[in-house]
């Protein structure tokens, strides 16, 4: 690699149902018992949702620099989160995330998290569209076509 080529699968994949991203654990990710701390868990969903939304063409940067008539970005409005099964230090985990709703304002995701089989915490977390006022906005017509678009856009 000469140092332009992107790195392949870094920011995970497209699947037919949504998105994965591999994530792997380090100390820092952990408490004082070696488990992976909890609001960890959060940070890893946040990457997966960010670099979802950026395979789908639809990146925060874009956004935020008017792509859409305005500068936008999406906020997380509500989670809800069960923590099912702990990980440790140097364990790779999948964080996937799908899209179960599509609202005027408001997009509804399911994330979990899992090592192999085993799911470790799964979360449904509802983002909304504002402005940079902090006002709502309804999704643009192309923002909503990339989300309903199923794999790679």
């Amino acid at each position: 690699m000469t140092g332009n080529e992107p790195w392949p699968d870094l920011a995970g994949r497209l699947t037919e149902t949504g998105h994965v991203l591999p994530v792997r654990v380090y100390f820092e990710d952990t408490d004082f018992s070696g488990w992976v701390y909890h609001a960890s868990y959060l940070r890893f969903m946040e990457r997966g949702r960010s670099d979802f939304l950026r395979l789908k063409g639809i990146g925060h940067d874009a956004l935020d620099k008017g792509a859409h008539g305005e500068r936008l970005a999406f906020v997380v409005r509500h989670m809800s989160v069960d923590f099912v099964k702990p990980a440790r230090i140097d364990d790779v985990v999948e964080v996937a995330t799908r899209v179960i709703e599509i609202g005027g304002a408001r997009v509804v995701l399911a994330q979990t998290v899992r090592r192999d089989a085993a799911t470790l915490a799964e979360a449904k977390v509802t983002v909304a569209l504002i402005n940079e006022a902090g006002e709502p906005r309804r999704l643009p017509a192309e923002v909503r076509r990339r989300l309903q678009a199923g794999g790679a856009t």
